[in-house]
């Protein structure tokens, strides 16, 4: 199955590639309505973890979100496997979403290189700063611009 992953871009000229990564539908969608509506930002929406291997091994991500509690494969493997074989994506920040927040969860996922820890439930100015510290520097001077620009998108 070699057909491409939805993405869902911004407006804006200049998007930065985000992958979604989560087994939940309703999630996926809502992370990708805040970060399109908050960022210069094209989303692509991965289900499961082989959709996001495929997902990475076929394009550059600025920024990775990832869920820890998926089926067959969990997020902890993913971003295991991620750091430790040669790929586009190896130093991409990952952006842990998961209803996970105890302290062992935590500290697991920073042991294996995410950048940030988000525990669900996602609240919009939480995740877009968080998504904004972690785009490449240039981003994060259009993302900051584009918010001030248009104060009535909160």
């Amino acid at each position: 199955d070699h057909r491409q992953a939805p993405a869902i871009g911004a407006t804006m000229s200049v998007k930065y590639r985000v992958l979604v990564v989560d087994d939940d539908e309703a999630t996926r969608l809502l992370i990708a309505r805040i970060l399109t509506q908050e960022l210069p930002v094209e989303v692509t929406l991965a289900e499961s973890a082989e959709a996001a291997k495929r997902q990475l091994g076929q394009t550059r991500f600025d920024v990775i979100l990832l869920d820890l509690l998926m089926p067959e494969t969990s997020g902890f493997e993913v971003l295991e496997r991620l750091r430790a074989e040669q790929s586009p994506n190896r130093g991409t920040p990952v952006l842990v979403v998961s209803v996970l927040g105890d302290p062992e969860s935590i500290e697991r996922c920073r042991a294996l290189g995410a950048s940030v820890h988000i525990v669900k439930p996602i609240l919009r100015e939480m995740l877009a700063d968080a998504v904004r510290e972690h785009l490449p520097a240039e981003g994060r001077q259009i993302a900051d611009h584009a918010e001030r620009s248009d104060p009535g998108t909160r």
